[in-house]
């Protein structure tokens, strides 16, 4: 049986990150015209650096919960194709050790240039006149995130994916940001079984054959222990 699993903010929200669409979360304080977009950092280049360079400190302070541990455990033991495709721009499925995994909106902490493309893993702050370690222009390196605006990465190995899926899950996400919200109808088309696990019901709940609400880190563990002994 192939397997995608589709993760969301709600996923990592559980280890103690921000969602931008909260009431209370990142975008309560920031316009998202004014933080991620491409004419926002043409427009205030220091702003947006800024609060991407908080973003990353912020992630330094917290740890993968048991919904990423429990994920991780499936991707080493399931003998199948799996491919775990992540909204969030985090590390903490890596940090809890997946490998088939794909950053479709990006990478907190990676670096992308400007100047010639290149991509690099990236930890500190862009602020202090950082130079690219590819083509050694300044001030041209910008955080490796796709914004408002921009093509997600990965797109043509995400949907080769999905036409292949035998099962599609979707956990923690909001079900309002596309193209990841018509992941779900692209699978039901290929005849793969959906499941949705969510804190509560998404704005596309209704294309899932079964939905599980609850919180990431008792859904996801319970659902990977039932799949495995399967």
């Amino acid at each position: 049986m192939n397997i995608v699993i589709l993760t969301g903010a709600g996923i990592s929200a559980e280890s103690g990150l921000e969602t931008f669409r909260a009431s209370d979360g990142l975008w309560s304080n920031h316009a998202i015209e004014d933080i991620c977009t491409p004419e926002a950092l043409a427009r205030n280049r220091a702003l947006v650096l800024d609060f991407y360079d908080q973003r990353r400190a912020a992630l330094r302070r917290v740890e993968p919960n048991p919904a990423h541990a429990a994920l991780a455990r499936l991707d080493r033991a399931w003998p199948g194709e799996l491919l775990i495709v992540t909204q969030n721009v985090d590390d903490l499925h890596e940090r809890a050790g997946a490998r088939r995994l794909l950053h479709m909106h990006g990478e907190l902490m990676s670096a992308l240039c400007e100047a010639c493309g290149a991509q690099a893993p990236y930890g500190g702050a862009m602020l202090d006149g950082t130079e690219c370690g590819a083509c050694g222009v300044q001030d041209m390196l910008r955080p490796d995130i796709v914004f408002f605006g921009e093509m997600p990465y990965a797109m043509d190995r995400i949907e080769q994916a999905l036409g292949g899926a035998d099962l599609f899950v979707s956990i923690g996400t909001s079900g309002a940001v596309y193209p990841a919200a018509g992941f779900v109808q692209g699978a039901r088309h290929a005849g793969a079984h959906t499941l949705e696990l969510n804190l509560e019901p998404s704005a596309g709940s209704y294309h899932f054959h079964e939905s599980r609400m609850g919180p990431a880190s008792m859904l996801v563990p319970a659902w990977v222990e039932e799949i495995l002994a399967s």
